[in-house]
């Protein structure tokens, strides 16, 4: 059975030090590909900008900085909140986002609830799957 945990969201997008703008956001795990997180950016466009990359550099990135290249993810304070910051950048451009470190937390912990860490490989049936090919082999 697939289990699906969304999550929306008010992200802050960083233009400069001294201003932000609301983006609205969904986060999207589904048990169904268990090692991803989706993110969704409605940034007025006629659709909105996806991101997808591995749910373990999220969990990571609300404890300490991580991330390589398109996506970096550390956890900050802005005026006195706990925020996770994420950096994403691609051909098209550079951003950075702001989202309250709770409200990411709490969602991250519904998401290892329905699939602990570890145990993202039995969702996918990998082991079911090659006994099945090995068995057909002989």
């Amino acid at each position: 059975m697939n289990t699906v945990v969304e999550r929306e969201l008010e992200m802050m997008m960083v233009l400069s030090p001294e201003r932000s703008v609301p983006v609205p956001t969904r986060l999207v795990y589904r048990s169904d590909d268990p090692y991803a997180v989706h993110i969704a950016f409605h940034i007025g466009s006629e659709s909105p900008v996806h991101w997808t990359f591995a749910r373990e550099l999220l969990v990571e990135g609300v404890f300490r900085p991580c991330g390589e290249g398109d996506v970096q993810i550390w956890p900050t304070r802005v005026d006195g909140r706990a925020v996770v910051c994420l950096a994403l950048s691609s051909p098209d451009g550079l951003a950075l986002l702001e989202g309250n470190a709770v409200t990411v937390s709490s969602w991250l912990e519904r998401t290892l609830r329905v699939v602990p860490p570890g145990s993202e490989g039995e969702q996918l049936g990998m082991d079911d799957a090659l006994r099945e090919l090995l068995a057909w082999g002989c």
